[in-house]
């Protein structure tokens, strides 16, 4: 099991460039199913999410090329089986995403039951709906078994505005008869990006970034070549990285329209940063003091689907409040584990109290020390890590499997910023 060995309390200094957006990435990859003809995909991270997704398209018969770095060139003529292969299946939540392009170029659906991060209860309900409103008949047991002479379009409004239902939901349309609503759906950037590649693959969609999406079905999808957006989540964590070091942090390559959720969030901790074009400048003279709401009331941070904060930010805001001044309330409403992580943060030295699984008071600032950690999942993961960096002495972060997941090449990233990083086996 690899680990990562951290001596913290260093700034980090300097130009990080943003890496291709992860939940992008992942639905393009299945997109790509939906047509006989090449795909090349750029700007994709190289991270483990990414090749297992990778290996289950291999599995299923395709052809995957990398001409060069961060470019995937992926030709799959001809399906050789309708079963998602259960070993890959079971390291990520994203082979779910398979499901609507195999329908809908096949007919059928073999599901294994997704695997992933262990945040809580994660429903798999709206896939069914959805799928099941375009005309699939499902089976459940050890697997979910889709099957569909023809998926026809329907308007549907999703119980929830699950982005993966969302994105399976419009992969499956695209090839349906006639037109599909989808109301209630997800406008995260990541389900724009599929979007605008389906497009360019000669998909009618319209709606683009609205919470209804009207896909007018056709019968033949081309390939294309589609660039993937910048992961802003990947963004907002060196934000947070540079304001709990003190550092003065240039991220390049990012999308400043797609941080002003975060801008909104981390600007009740006094954390602010300019951009120019695609770059985004972290000063190092934070305030570093929670901005009060009216009548000098405890501000509160809390998620929301998109525009909302995003819940996957939630873990990050959370380390960088334990050195902000003042106390605030974080309540994590869409997942009832991601919180659990906390308590090793307390044991670090962190002021927090956990009200109960969606909610926690933090008070700051709190001086923390160097901790022995294991990874649960890829953002606790990752808001472990900045904990440490801002940490006195000497830190080991295990199981960093689940931080590689999201995040590409870390360690030497942020070597170059000066931290004091290295990764062992």
């Amino acid at each position: 099991m690899s680990e990562y060995l951290i001596n913290g309390g260093i700034p980090l200094n300097g130009t990080i460039k943003v890496s291709g957006n992860k939940n992008a990435a992942l639905p393009c990859i299945a997109a790509a199913l939906l047509t006989d003809e090449p795909v090349t995909l750029r700007n994709i991270p190289d991270i483990e999410d990414v090749h297992v997704m990778l290996d289950v398209f291999t599995a299923l018969g395709g052809e995957v090329q990398t001409p060069e770095t961060n470019v995937y060139k992926l030709h799959l003529k001809n399906i050789k089986s309708s079963e998602i292969p259960a070993e890959q299946a079971k390291k990520i939540r994203a082979s779910i995403l398979f499901a609507g392009p195999i329908l809908a170029r096949t007919g059928k659906t073999i599901l294994p039951p997704p695997g992933g991060d262990v945040i809580g209860r994660r429903r798999l309900d709206t896939h069914f709906l959805v799928l099941t409103e375009l005309g699939s008949k499902v089976k459940t047991g050890e697997t979910f078994t889709f099957t569909a002479k023809s998926l026809n379009g329907a308007d549907i409004f999703l119980d929830e505005a699950s982005v993966t239902a969302t994105e399976n939901a419009v992969m499956a349309a695209v090839l349906a008869k006639g037109k599909t609503i989808l109301t209630n759906a997800a406008s995260e950037p990541h389900v724009q990006d599929l979007c605008m590649m389906l497009v360019q693959m000669g998909a009618k969609i319209d709606g683009i970034g609205s919470n209804i999406l009207t896909i007018n079905g056709v019968k033949k999808l081309s390939g294309c070549d589609f660039t993937i957006g910048p992961d802003f989540m990947e963004a907002g964590s060196f934000i947070g990285l540079a304001a709990v070091t003190g550092g003065d942090l240039h991220i390049e390559g990012a999308r400043p329209a797609d941080m002003r959720p975060a801008k909104v969030a981390f600007g009740k901790l006094g954390i602010f940063w300019a951009h120019e074009g695609a770059v985004i400048h972290v000063p190092k003279n934070q305030n570093m003091e929670v901005n009060h709401d009216l009548g000098g009331m405890i501000p509160k941070i809390d998620d929301a689907p998109w525009p909302g904060f995003p819940p996957d930010l939630l873990s990050i805001v959370i380390v960088v409040a334990t050195q902000i001044k003042g106390t605030v309330l974080v309540h994590e409403k869409m997942y009832e584990s991601r919180m659990f992580f906390v308590d090793k943060l307390i044991g670090m030295g962190a002021r927090i109290v956990l009200c109960d699984p969606h909610r926690a008071v933090i008070s700051g600032p709190a001086k923390l020390h160097g901790s022995e950690l294991i990874s649960p999942d890829v953002r606790a993961g990752m808001a472990m890590l900045i904990a440490t960096m801002c940490a006195e002495g000497k830190s080991v972060i295990r199981n960093v499997y689940q931080i590689e997941r999201g995040y590409e090449h870390l360690p030497e990233r942020l070597a170059s910023l000066g931290a004091k990083i290295e990764r062992t086996e």
